[in-house]
């Protein structure tokens, strides 16, 4: 599961995307197609601005149209928000793939790997606190014993 969120999209690929999405978007009409090309380029992307804009297109095609475009959009807003590091919003996406599929094996999969970086990511940000703390209160310490001096 960890090859797919980290796979990254060439910048030909993008450039490629992005070349018919705009030509198609300049006549005034985007195909669904092209629109979830694109979008699934951007996520990919090693760029944050370019994952998030792909977030953006692929919530925007969530909205509208068939249930396995709407499960498409939903698993790739999961693995967008992933590499985003917005792992709230990534477990309630892939919690709606699971929702039309409770037994999708890559649902299932990006769950408890979204789950796993939330907890390591909590570990660390409760560690940076215990450090913190630890510091001021021998800071205060260091004080107290030098003006009782």
């Amino acid at each position: 599961m960890e090859a797919i969120v980290n796979d990254e999209a060439t910048i030909s690929d993008i450039k490629k995307c992005e070349a018919v999405y705009n030509a198609e978007l300049s006549k005034g009409v985007v195909t669904t197609t092209s629109q979830f090309q694109y979008a699934w380029c951007l996520v990919r992307s090693k760029y944050a601005n370019d994952m998030k804009k792909g977030v953006a297109l692929l919530e925007e095609l969530s909205h509208a149209g068939h249930p396995q475009l709407k499960r498409d959009c939903y698993y790739y807003l999961a693995i967008g928000n992933y590499r985003l590091k917005e792992y709230t919003q990534a477990l309630k996406y892939v919690r709606k793939v699971k929702e039309m599929e409770p037994t999708n094996r890559q649902a299932v999969d990006l769950e408890s790997l979204i789950k796993k970086k939330m907890n390591q990511e909590g570990l660390v940000g409760m560690a940076i606190v215990g450090g913190a703390a630890l510091a001021i209160s021998g800071l205060i310490g260091a004080g107290i014993a030098l003006s009782k001096k």
